[in-house]
């Protein structure tokens, strides 16, 4: 999707754990900078705010103390932790742990909205002008000129039916140019990608929807569980947005 390119520039100084293993929820690290309260580690599960996915909350703890991750993002090629309460020293060894509740609501949330993306890719051809999310409940933004309440119900309805399919999802790392020759791997407007980007990291539904993405995301579909569109509105002459919710319980 737009929001979430997972790009490398070279030399990597945080190990970004979250972009081979989403159910990773503890880890452990070392403190590599410090400024007021914010820390650097050389390696990390929380996710950076970015785009439309919202950062990862937790805590972390090491000999002697603790505190909490109130905030998370990127900083060139490092990720930056922002803490609530003591701050350890450069060098300290520290174990970190994801909300892990939060988390996995945003993994649901994020596959859900991909579903939602290549089903109307796939029915409609409409291409994504913006999108965000929150734990359970997030908006797309498409290329459609006019919307009903006919349309919507269509479109939950096939959206429900691609999830209870049981999709795996699929993620892997590609050149940048091999990237490229998968057909329609950018269902945006615009092509956020800049060309100095020389590896492209693409999320798969398989049998479904591929795009290039650098966010968290559940195994199969049917962890989703059910979704709702909530509202619909118009926000110019060829751009119409979807709300969708989840519901609290995942899938099976």
């Amino acid at each position: 999707m737009i929001w979430h390119l997972c790009i490398k520039r070279g030399r990597t100084l945080t190990v970004q754990l979250y972009q081979t293993d989403s159910y990773l929820n503890e880890f452990d690290a070392a403190v590599t900078a410090a400024n007021g309260q914010v820390v650097v580690l050389d390696r990390t599960a929380f996710y950076p705010s970015g785009g439309g996915q919202p950062h990862d909350t937790g805590v972390v703890i090491w000999e002697g103390g603790s505190a909490r991750v109130v905030q998370v993002k990127r900083q060139g090629d490092d990720v930056w932790h922002t803490l609530e309460g003591a701050v350890p020293p450069v060098g300290t060894a520290v174990h970190g742990t994801l909300d892990w509740e939060r988390r996995y609501q945003l993994m649901r949330t994020h596959t859900a909205l991909h579903v939602l993306c290549g089903a109307v890719w796939r029915d409609y051809g409409a291409l994504v002008t913006g999108g965000n999310m929150d734990p359970l409940q997030g908006r797309m933004d498409f290329e459609f000129e006019t919307m009903n309440k006919e349309l919507v119900a269509e479109i939950e309805a096939c959206v429900n039916a691609e999830i209870q399919q049981g999709h795996p999802v699929r993620v892997a790392t590609l050149p940048r140019e091999e990237a490229f020759q998968i057909p329609d791997l950018i269902r945006t407007k615009i092509n956020l990608l800049p060309p100095q980007i020389q590896e492209v990291r693409t999320v798969e539904i398989v049998g479904l929807d591929l795009q290039a993405d650098g966010g968290t995301h559940v195994a199969n579909t049917r962890e989703v569980g059910c979704v709702r569109v909530i509202d619909y509105k118009s926000k110019g002459a060829i751009n119409k947005r979807i709300y969708i919710e989840l519901e609290a319980q995942a899938g099976e």
